[in-house]
């Protein structure tokens, strides 16, 4: 593990666990030492309560003399969510990395990073608890070189209503508020979307109308109290706060990690301000959120033992040969890698040959994510393995811990899959959320724009729509017995077995209990190359307000552009085409952009 305040997995979630009332258990501190004092008009003195300060020291700023740590990078990773890709993009821009270990190091540190990850009362109730609030306050008040990323945004303000109210740090006037979905937009926002810059602030000047990546669920508003803070807003519904920047300090509500070269070049003007642009960037033609190219790797082992990417046709991985070995497309980080420079938006991993009795042991596809975000800096989804269970030893170990070794080992989301079958199963037969899924474990701490539900069903035909309980949909093409409707059949074990469940329930359902985004695939349409089953595609995308990735069936560009005019689908995946070379990437963007869908580009 890698997180600075904790020495593991187990107590960090232990602190995690906690959080749920931190609103009401919130730590106090002191006001702050006679040193910070140059810009202690920066709080927002209606609210300088906030964290009703209480302590039993003052804090001086010991600030690193000399250009002896030019190349040293101060880390504020209080132990949640994916850091590694931070990480990762800071070394590969040439820095080191010191980790903030007490309160003292955020004062002493020349350059501060605050990678804010998870929801908003966990993450404050750490800070409080490690002493590091009144520090992170009194650092920025002496106006020192700030970034904070995402969570690290929403925290400089008043209050979050996550899981709240919550009390912030206070050093912004403003409420953090959740998305308004009765807008017709479609919470969390998760995408490539556009800023309107507001101000001249170096660390955007490479920007320009190119797209950042955002995956929040809740967003600080401009006003009047905050405008003098604000240097770009993006528009999602109505406008929001996309970035802040005052003296030295800067925040950013995207994910500078994961944006591509243009988030490369945020993160090399904050951390040397004097660099000009080292490379040129391709200028896009942002303008509003933009539809998602994803590739998808499912891996798995092969008879020999190597871990291959392998693409099924309707589930079925192995060739039509005597010898019927496991198709083998290629080595998951390399394709990772390559999909990365062709452009797409996400890339996702499905392990699917998870260690079904010991998923943390299943040691390659952590490594396959830790080696692949040191070159991806896009978004990383895995899925596979993710639930409780119980080792050889009788050990119980949560989903929520299971998940966060694959957070940490470079993952920005998790797809869960049966499980959430199961879960949906019976939430609809009770009417209670029992809070112990792991859905709703995972999307209570990391927050639900984390969490990707995968549904996997099969097609019925029925000819009469009132004979079954489940949502029917009306079929473009009758079955074989001339039949005009059908439902759709939610399974599990990689399609291997029906559950008494239709994917539009499987999907209201999880979307109530937490789930952030549906990855929507088609048994039926699976390695056909005939197109998106965009009967399904429309009935889910219709049914739940948050985004749904259209998976199973691309066969040509021509099938993308179908699934983003004739659904509400926010992004759509493949995989065989992809990996075949039958269709790259570029094309696909390509023929977006001349049929009138923006894409990142």
């Amino acid at each position: 593990m890698e997180a600075a305040s904790f020495t593991s997995t187990s107590q960090f979630l232990t602190a995690k666990s906690s959080s749920s009332s931190s609103s009401s258990s919130t730590a106090s501190y002191s006001s702050y030492s006679s040193t910070s004092q140059s810009l202690c008009s920066l709080r927002y003195k209606p609210n300088a309560k906030a964290l009703n300060c209480k302590s039993s020291r003052s804090f001086s700023v010991r600030a690193s003399a000399g250009g002896a740590d030019d190349s040293v990078v101060t880390l504020l990773d209080y132990g949640a969510g994916n850091v590694r890709s931070l990480r990762n993009a800071i070394k590969y821009l040439g820095f080191d990395i010191k980790d903030v270990q007490t309160p003292e190091d955020i004062l002493k540190a020349k350059r501060l990073i605050f990678p804010g990850v998870g929801a908003f009362a966990p993450a404050m109730d750490v800070l409080n608890k490690k002493g590091m609030a009144e520090a992170l306050c009194a650092y920025i008040e002496q106006d020192r070189p700030f970034l904070g990323i995402c969570l690290g945004l929403q925290l400089l303000f008043e209050s979050s209503e996550e899981n709240g109210p919550v009390k912030g740090l206070g050093l912004i006037p403003g409420v953090v508020g959740r998305f308004d979905s009765s807008k017709g937009i479609r919470v969390p926002h998760i995408g490539w979307n556009a800023l309107d810059i507001a101000k001249d602030t170096q660390i955007l000047d490479d920007i320009g109308k190119s797209h950042v990546y955002f995956v929040h669920s809740y967003r600080a508003t401009p006003s009047d109290d905050n405008r003098e803070w604000i240097s770009s807003t993006c528009k999602y519904g109505d406008n929001f706060i996309a970035s802040i920047q005052r003296g030295n300090v800067h925040a950013v509500q995207f994910h500078p990690e994961k944006s591509g070269d243009v988030g490369l070049s945020v993160l090399r003007r904050f951390l040397n301000p004097k660099s000009g642009r080292t490379q040129k960037l391709v200028q896009g033609n942002a303008s509003k959120l933009a539809k998602r190219v994803i590739a998808c790797l499912d891996v798995r082992t092969n008879d020999k033992g190597d871990l291959v990417v392998t693409k099924g046709d309707q589930y079925d991985v192995r060739e039509h040969t005597k010898e019927n070995e496991v198709r083998n497309l290629g080595k998951p980080v390399d394709l990772a890698g390559q999909y990365y420079k062709d452009g797409a938006d996400e890339v996702s991993f499905l392990n699917i040959t998870a260690f079904r009795d010991f998923p943390l042991g299943d040691l390659p596809m952590l490594q396959v994510l830790r080696h692949a975000s040191e070159n991806v800096f896009v978004p990383l989804t895995v899925g596979g393995g993710i639930r409780d269970f119980k080792d050889g030893n009788e050990r119980y170990y949560s989903s929520l811990e299971v998940a966060s070794e694959y957070f940490r080992s470079g993952a920005d989301k998790v797809s869960i899959g049966s499980d959430a079958v199961y879960a949906a199963e019976e939430y609809l037969k009770s009417g209670v959320k029992t809070g112990k899924s792991s859905l709703e474990q995972i999307s209570r701490v990391y927050g639900n724009q984390a969490v990707v539900v995968s549904i996997d069903p099969r097609r019925v035909y029925v000819k009469d729509p009132k004979a079954v309980e489940f949502r029917t949909v009306k079929v473009r093409s009758p079955g074989p017995n001339g039949e005009e409707y059908a439902w759709y059949q939610c399974t599990v074990s990689g399609g291997r077995e029906g559950r008494p469940i239709g994917a539009y329930e499987l999907a209201k359902a999880v979307e109530e209990l937490g789930a952030g985004e549906i990855l929507l695939n088609c048994i039926d349409c699976d390695g056909q190359g005939k197109g998106f089953d965009i009967d399904l595609i429309k009935l889910i995308s219709d049914a739940v307000s948050i985004p749904v990735i259209a998976s199973s069936g691309a066969g040509t560009v021509e099938h993308f552009s179908e699934v983003f005019t004739e659904t509400n689908a926010s992004a759509a995946l493949a995989a065989g085409i992809f990996h075949r070379k039958e269709v790259p990437i570029p094309s696909v963007k390509e023929h977006l952009v001349k049929e009138g869908i923006e894409v990142r580009m």
